[in-house]
């Protein structure tokens, strides 16, 4: 094989793709909706200690229970606190838990798919693949429920290191979110080990580690990104289940799904604001954060035609 037809079977630059995949995201209507709603998302959660009027721990009495008003725009809870500023604050536990807790399964899942998916057929890929297997045989909410009520919901002490239930929540997770995300790794690598490029680096004396992580993940990306994407959503409604049923953020620390189990003994009572407000940003959240992860599912399949400029 000569020098020609390496470069010919060579992938064009990630740089290069992931630029052209971004203007072709907002350039379509989907993308480009999904692409406003996470950002807005996202900068108020980042921007909440800026923009929330008041602390959303603090307690007033005297003010408990008002509805939404100018002085309060989403109105107080049974504590006195503004429904407003703890929905803010509570954006920044949620999207930090979830967005922390797809980075772990991500990191995880693709070094485990990637080596079994370069190493196929082998005792090694039995053995992690099976072990990945087991693991996603139990749904993830049911796993997460058992191993936080099992560990507990105060903060564990590992000699120096102490980590609250924020912490295990999303080491939790992310461990719960590998397997899937190995076997999509695994899929896509098992492909691409065969490929004419990954035989070109062969020739030219590529060792394994520089063939499985320089040359093949790269070219894997496309649907990790959607799995990614897909799992930051899934870690809200799983961070908000966990603190619904007082296993995830403790009081009086806000999140979403706090908020929500707060809220439950007022739901017949008339205080309509107090489930409404943290329901519509968990929906509005996860609903944006999945059509994103469609659109670039739609950008990135290599069937179409976007994708086959990109991939």
């Amino acid at each position: 094989m000569n020098q020609s037809d390496i470069a010919g079977a060579l992938p064009a630059p990630l740089g290069q793709r992931c630029s052209t995949a971004f203007f072709r995201l907002v350039g379509t209507p989907l993308g480009a909706v999904a692409t406003i709603v996470v950002v807005a998302v996202t900068t108020l959660a980042l921007l909440a200690p800026l923009i929330a009027p008041y602390d959303p721990v603090g307690i007033s009495l005297d003010q408990k229970l008002l509805p939404p008003s100018l002085h309060h725009l989403m109105g107080t809870d049974q504590a006195g606190r503004d429904v407003f500023s703890r929905v803010l604050w509570g954006g920044r536990i949620s999207l930090s838990i979830s967005v922390l807790a797809a980075a772990i399964g991500v990191f995880c899942g693709v070094v485990l798919g990637v080596l079994a998916g370069f190493y196929g057929g082998s005792l090694l890929d039995h053995l992690i693949m099976r072990f990945m297997d087991f693991l996603a045989s139990i749904p993830l909410l049911v796993w997460a429920i058992a191993m936080v009520g099992a560990i507990g919901v105060g903060p564990v002490n590992l000699g120096v290191v102490s980590i609250g239930n924020e912490g295990k929540i999303i080491l939790l997770v992310g461990f719960l979110y590998t397997p899937s995300i190995a076997r999509v790794a695994y899929g896509a690598a098992l492909v691409e080990a065969q490929a004419d490029y990954v035989r070109a680096r062969r020739v030219q004396g590529a060792g394994s580690l520089t063939l499985m992580f320089d040359e093949i993940l790269p070219n894997c990306l496309s649907p990790l990104i959607v799995q990614a994407t897909i799992y930051i959503s899934i870690g809200i409604v799983v961070e908000a289940s966990l603190s619904f049923v007082g296993l995830g953020v403790q009081p009086p620390t806000a999140s979403w799904g706090a908020m929500l189990s707060d809220a439950f003994n007022y739901v017949l009572s008339g205080e309509w604001w107090l489930p409404f407000f943290p329901g519509l940003a968990i929906s509005i959240s996860v609903i944006g954060i999945n059509l994103l992860g469609d659109a670039l599912r739609d950008l990135l399949d290599p069937r179409g035609q976007a994708g086959r400029v990109i991939v």
